[in-house]
């Protein structure tokens, strides 16, 4: 089903010229609202959206230049067509100058009007397909792309549901590699704009020097190398979704700005002086400690308040437990079809293997992991020999600092760490019990009674091999 096109706005103070313009366009199959003042017109607009404005020069109140104005500094991508009864080179100048797209001088056929506003139907198709293959194309993300079963994710998929259907920012934290584009799509996808743009920037990935232009947009001449008006990302999401990740690599002064931003939308073009407007829901995510980050000064406090209406805290992988495998098969599944591999899954030690690692790269590693293993195994399983040995993961995270979180015991702080140590020898040693027993100073039977007491599952028996580790 086509969608039908949003009515031509008609503001002319004169009751027989509204009328005429009116019938015209009707029959022509547009719908048509009228307005016999500027005054008129502003209050209409705020009320539903049109493909276009065309409006008299001269008007009884605010005139039409004054109209124009006001549209632009709103509106901006809302085209206006002008209509005058005192065409002069000048006067065709000052239209354009007002943010007229066009500008038609009494009297006129009704060939050209028609031309006009069947350029704009066509504009206004084009955008509405493109927001259409954004979305087809995969830049929306559905809930089930979310894939664990750990308590944690079920209560993060929750939240999505619960905060998407409204406009509220939204703030997401987490280790590189956890999913918070993920979840940023996800919320874009399940919410009220889902048809509108949805609009991506990695803080990270631009300069500083560039990055407040491609956010806002630029004048002509506002720098050495801008040689035309360019419009920004704001202004492209306009009515959609904006996501901003890695927002604590932004820089102050730009900072400063956003916050501006996010007080009531407006912004000016660098270079620029006219305000300009859009509606845009805004998502922001880093992998960065955001309570550091304020410490030090590197975010400010009052951006920080302003975008943390709600906040996600994503999980690392290794604490989602079983998660690990099912995330692998899932890879497994999109790896082999693309791979034209006939590996039905993985073998024991392989998946102990997995199991085990402490996934200091999140589930990125895991994916690339499990690409590897596809491209070297031969076989109809993964076999533990196909993965990494993980040498130099383990060494990343043994290298971070040990942290302990708010709400956590010192008690309980000492057991992860302890779980972490034995994690990481059973990985060094491949699961061999008794050698990892001997570096760690411990006897074997000693070494089996503190895995069962950190509820680390192992079912080996007399050989050296163990038959079953994993994180509880």
């Amino acid at each position: 089903m086509i969608e039908p096109l949003p009515p031509v706005l008609v503001v002319d103070d004169e009751k027989n010229m509204r009328r005429s313009l009116q019938t015209m366009l009707t029959d022509e199959g547009y719908a048509v609202r009228a307005a016999e003042s500027a005054e008129e017109a502003m209050g209409v607009l705020v009320q539903e959206p049109f493909l276009m404005v065309i409006t008299d020069a001269r008007l009884g109140g605010m005139s039409g230049y004054e109209l124009l104005g006001k549209i632009r500094s709103q509106w901006p991508a809302l085209p206006a067509l002008m209509i005058t009864a005192y065409a002069t080179p000048k006067l065709a100048v000052e239209a354009i100058k007002a943010g007229a797209m066009d500008y038609l001088a009494k009297p006129f056929a009704p060939e050209e009007l028609f031309l006009a506003v069947a350029r704009c139907a066509e504009r206004h198709r084009l955008l509405r397909e493109n927001a259409l293959l954004r979305t087809r194309a995969g830049e929306a993300v559905s809930l089930d792309q979310i894939i664990g079963d750990s308590p944690k994710m079920r209560e993060q998929r929750q939240l999505i549901q619960t905060v998407a259907v409204t406009d509220a920012r939204v703030l997401v934290l987490g280790e590189s590699g956890t999913g918070k584009e993920l979840v940023a799509g996800a919320v874009h996808a399940l919410s009220r704009r889902h048809s509108q743009n949805y609009v991506r920037i990695n803080c990270a990935a631009i300069p500083e020097t560039l990055l407040e232009s491609e956010l806002f947009g630029h004048e002509k001449g506002a720098f050495t190398g801008a040689i035309r008006q360019k419009s920004g990302r704001v202004e492209e999401a306009d009515g959609g979704t904006i996501f901003l990740d890695e927002i604590a690599d932004m820089g102050k002064p730009l900072q400063a700005k956003l916050l501006r931003f996010l007080e009531d939308g407006t912004f000016t073009r660098v270079g620029g002086t006219e305000e300009l407007r859009v509606d845009v829901r805004l998502i922001a995510a880093t992998n960065r400690d955001i309570v550091k980050a304020l410490a030090v000064g590197d975010f400010r406090e009052d951006l920080f308040h302003r975008l943390n209406v709600v906040q996600f805290n994503l999980p690392p992988l290794r604490e989602r437990g079983e998660d690990i495998m099912l995330l692998a098969e899932h890879f497994l599944k999109v790896f082999r079809a693309a791979l034209s591999k006939h590996i039905t899954g993985f073998t024991t030690p392989a998946r102990l293997k997995l199991l085990a690692h402490r996934w200091p790269g999140n589930v990125r590693e895991l994916r690339n992991v499990v690409e590897r293993a596809l491209i070297l195994e031969t076989s109809f399983e993964i076999q533990a020999a196909s993965l990494p040995d993980f040498a130099v993961e383990s060494r990343l995270q043994r290298g971070a600092p040990v942290a302990v979180a708010a709400d956590e015991s010192l008690d309980l702080a000492l057991e992860r760490l302890e779980r972490d140590l034995i994690h990481n020898m059973l990985e060094q040693t491949n699961f061999n019990l008794t050698r990892a027993a001997e570096r760690l100073k411990l006897s074997r039977h000693s070494l089996r009674y503190r895995m069962q007491r950190l509820n680390m599952k192992t079912a080996a028996g007399d050989g050296a091999e163990p038959t079953g580790v994993a994180d509880a």
